[in-house]
């Protein structure tokens, strides 16, 4: 009976696995420097989102590239956060800074896409972002760009938190193309 349960746990890691979307951002070649000369290693960056709401960013360090993609996802998975979104997109724009790495996040109507670049597009996309206008400054380092892309979606705030901290009705805070639709329904 003990052996069956054993059995059964993996299977239900290996469904949890692939339910998420994992993207490989970044594979870049680093060297150590030790008295006998170089060591040469893999970082790997790893993006990991279910596509409806939750996101991550791991990074992981190894020999060999095999073994840096496991890494950085494992550490990725551990490091999901939920991010509140809006429908298709982000409910309002933010700016986050990350090292030398600045990303701006605009909502956009339903049908405009995820118009975004590299490593922030790998973000929104595991996120469930559908519709969205970006614009990275700054460093074009891939790490920084995607830690400032999350580090923007952790400031985000629903459109509920944000009309009770203004003391307005929610209608008033969501983006123009939502208050649109409610006022002709």
């Amino acid at each position: 009976m003990a052996e069956n349960k054993q059995r059964r746990e993996p299977r239900r890691r290996d469904e949890e696995r692939e339910e998420l979307d994992e993207r490989v951002v970044d594979i870049k070649r680093v060297a150590k420097v030790i008295k006998g000369g170089r060591r040469f290693a893999f970082r790997t960056v790893v993006v990991v989102g279910d596509n409806k709401g939750q996101v991550g960013v791991g990074v992981g360090k190894a020999r060999g590239v095999p073994d840096s993609i496991r890494k950085g996802s494992e550490r990725a998975r551990r490091n999901m956060t939920k991010v509140a979104l809006s429908g298709s997109t982000i409910p309002h724009p933010i700016t986050a800074r990350y090292g030398g790495a600045v990303v701006m996040l605009k909502p956009a109507a339903p049908g405009t896409g995820v118009i975004a670049g590299g490593s922030v597009r790998a973000v929104l996309e595991a996120v469930g972002v559908r519709d969205i206008l970006t614009k990275s400054q700054g460093s074009p380092n891939l790490l920084n760009v995607a830690m400032a892309t999350m580090k923007a979606l952790e400031q985000l705030r629903s459109p509920q938190e944000v009309a009770a901290i203004r003391g307005k009705d929610v209608n008033d805070v969501l983006p123009f193309w939502e208050r649109k639709k409610a006022s002709e329904d």
